[in-house]
């Protein structure tokens, strides 16, 4: 049981609309398979504005919080306990931020599969947390190449745990969503205003879809940076 159900009948002569919640007994088994329960999110970001409802609506729904850094202090700063994500793989930040995210303890509770019994006692074998929600967002390419010509300032803002992040909360969208930028802020908290911490399988899609568009038009600047300095 998924902690997730179906809470209100098609209206008639409309197509049904579903919507789910914790309940206290299954209603409808059918749609149970899909239908995924947020239990922990890793929350990564740089840009912190407007993070802060989605948090307290995600709290509210008893949602275990684990992240880094600067995101890590905000989230204690507002009163929630965060799990640090050095704590559970045992390694700091290094090289100057570069590696903060990179670990099969991090990219193993994404990517796991829940439905694989394989999967499953691996993660158990090596400790790895199923990781249910990715908030993330990346390093501001595009605004540092348009406010300065240090090339050294302007690599540093490419991101690679943040993109990996994207990538493998979107890839494994059957049991993980991936909120890969503040515009999806809010598109998750009505989810959660209206369902609880819980999700279908299409709507973890749209989150997916959403995340490759981001994905494809940060490395497509990134692209273009490099043509325009190699000429």
């Amino acid at each position: 049981m998924n902690g997730c159900v179906r809470k209100h009948p098609p209206e008639a002569g409309k197509r049904e609309r579903i919507i789910y919640y914790r309940p206290k007994k299954i209603i409808d088994q059918s749609f149970m398979a899909e239908t995924k329960k947020i239990k922990t999110a890793l929350v990564s970001v740089f840009h912190k504005d407007g993070l802060e409802e989605l948090l307290a609506a995600l709290h509210e729904e008893g949602v275990r919080f684990l992240s880094t850094g600067g995101t890590q202090s905000f989230i204690t700063s507002l009163g929630y306990e965060c799990d640090k994500v050095e704590d559970l793989t045992t390694y700091p930040s290094i090289l100057g931020g570069r590696v903060k995210t990179l670990h099969p303890k991090v990219f193993g509770g994404i990517l796991g599969r829940r439905e694989l019994e394989g999967d499953q006692q691996e993660m158990q074998k090596y400790g790895i947390p199923e990781i249910d929600l990715v908030i993330v967002d990346l390093y501001p390419f595009e605004e540092t190449v348009a406010s300065t010509d240090d090339e050294s300032a302007i690599i540093e803002k490419i991101d690679i745990g943040g993109i990996s992040l994207i990538r493998a909360g979107a890839k494994n969208f059957n049991d993980v969503v991936i909120v890969p930028s503040k515009s999806e802020y809010k598109p998750l908290l009505d989810i959660v205003k209206a369902q609880g911490a819980c999700t279908t399988k299409s709507q973890r899609q749209w989150f997916a879809k959403q995340a490759f568009g981001v994905s494809s038009h940060y490395d497509t600047a990134i692209h273009a940076y490099f043509e325009k300095v190699s000429e």
